[in-house]
């Protein structure tokens, strides 16, 4: 029985881009979740992953698959239903998973012949019992898995050439912000893989970088920070001479020993949601975590930056609170916190979160020509109606913001304070330059934008 899994790419992003700027290939990692699904298919199936952020595949070249898996986020829905309807087309059986298919559970139904929601591990085996005996189901309820039941990913089914590997060791977030659905989907409960089963996986990743995937690699509890200890100490007894990057509340900053750990373990970057200049805004999106204690960010980032760890800010723009100008306020506020890179995304209601449920009874989802529309919500796109800006005014704010980032006095400024402190200079110059380059593809993609949408989007 031959299993075909497929990461379906969105031909818009340009982060996907790696011939347009070579600088890409550092900002694509393995689709583990398929590696995941390849490591619980028995051996009696032969398996390859496709990965299509690499390049367009030739499916009519490839030997007939028995069973088709697809998974997707939003954005990739529209080219999942593609890939789909070919092999349908040819009488293959064709089963999608992932956290569009969890949160648009009727019109995934519509286009495949099998749906799976939530997370997989639990019934992933029922499913290809019942494909290799044709009784495939319309619809399989995976829920939250047992986190110690996860089975090591395949690292072994994709080629080299990627920059970065990729693993996990926790899910669910108990913040639960407004516009993020990983509490939708993973559960608000902060589930925690087996420390060993964690070192022995990392030991199974080719790559000496790796991203760890985890929504939020350390938690918010006390216990949440002594287990992340643990880890970071395994992982350093282990000497796997892994470098890694990983996603983290601004909580990081506040443990000299965790930080110090991490450093020890080979932790090298670490991207942090500040998602907004101001107080209001996080109220407004429910992000209060980032206002306990009376937060100094500048002296945060600093203290991260010590143990010769990277900060990658993230900052969302059109909130409610957001007014003409926004773009330039989180720029400056970017810098005066001293981040390495910075991360700009449009606010964006996506299925399955209360902003999601909030904008749709306001009548603010502006792209709504489903299922094609899909692909613009890669939070790099204007896909609502915002309260103070047109589609233009949005659009604008987001480039003036780039570009006064990401412009070269300030990158060669960045440049010359981490050689200074000796903290990853070629690191930082490599992400910085990938971000600049992608200023004239976005550009491009805005004005194309523009002209297909602008009618009827303000």
């Amino acid at each position: 029985m031959r299993l075909c899994l497929i990461n379906p790419c969105n031909p818009i992003v340009s982060v996907a881009k790696i011939k347009e700027s070579r600088w890409n290939r550092y900002r694509v990692w393995k689709p583990l979740g398929l590696m995941v699904l390849a490591g619980l298919t028995p051996r009696e199936w032969e398996i390859s992953i496709v990965d299509e952020n690499l390049g367009a595949p030739d499916y009519p070249a490839m030997p007939r698959p028995d069973l088709v898996g697809i998974t997707a986020f939003t954005s990739q829905a529209p080219r999942a239903y593609e890939a789909a309807s070919h092999f349908r087309r040819l009488g293959v059986p064709v089963v999608m998973g992932g956290i569009h298919a969890t949160m648009c559970v009727d019109e995934v139904m519509e286009r495949v012949d099998s749906v799976v929601t939530g997370e997989a591990e639990g019934v992933w085996p029922r499913v290809l019992e019942d494909a290799r005996h044709g009784r495939l189901k319309r619809r399989y309820d995976g829920g939250l898995a047992e986190i110690s039941d996860v089975r090591f990913a395949r690292h072994d089914l994709l080629p080299a050439g990627y920059a970065l590997g990729s693993i996990q060791t926790t899910r669910g977030c108990p913040l639960n912000c407004t516009f993020c659905s990983v509490t939708a989907f993973n559960g608000a409960k902060y589930r925690q893989r087996p420390i060993a089963d964690v070192v022995r996986e990392l030991q199974l990743v080719r790559e000496e970088r790796v991203l760890v995937v985890d929504d939020n690699l350390i938690g918010t509890r006390p216990e949440h920070i002594a287990r992340a200890k643990d880890l970071f100490r395994a992982i350093a007894q282990a000497d796997l001479r892994k470098e890694w990057i990983g996603q983290a509340t601004i909580n990081f900053a506040d443990d000299e020993e965790l930080l110090a750990l991490a450093a020890k373990a080979g932790c090298r970057g670490v991207f942090i949601g500040f998602e907004s200049p101001s107080p209001e805004g996080l109220h407004e999106i429910g992000k209060k975590f980032n206002l306990l204690k009376d937060r100094d960010f500048r002296a945060s980032v600093r203290r991260i930056q010590r143990h010769n760890i990277l900060v990658a800010g993230s900052f969302i723009m059109g909130l409610d609170i957001d007014e003409p100008g926004i773009g330039k306020r989180i720029a400056e506020a970017a810098g005066q916190y001293g981040v390495d890179n910075l991360n700009v995304l449009f606010l964006t209601p996506l299925p399955g979160t209360r902003l999601w449920d909030q904008m749709k009874a306001q009548g603010r989802i502006a792209l709504d020509t489903f299922p094609d529309d899909w692909k613009y919500y890669t939070l790099t796109f204007p896909a609502a109606r915002y309260k103070h800006f047109s589609l233009n005014g949005i659009i604008q704010e987001m480039i003036s913001c780039n570009r006064d980032f990401y412009s070269m006095p300030r990158i060669l400024r960045r440049l010359c304070s981490n050689l200074w402190q000796r903290r990853r200079p070629l690191i930082s110059l490599v992400s910085n330059l990938s971000f600049r380059n992608n200023l004239r593809l976005d550009c491009k993609a805005y004005a194309d934008f523009k002209r297909q949408h602008g009618n009827g989007h303000d």
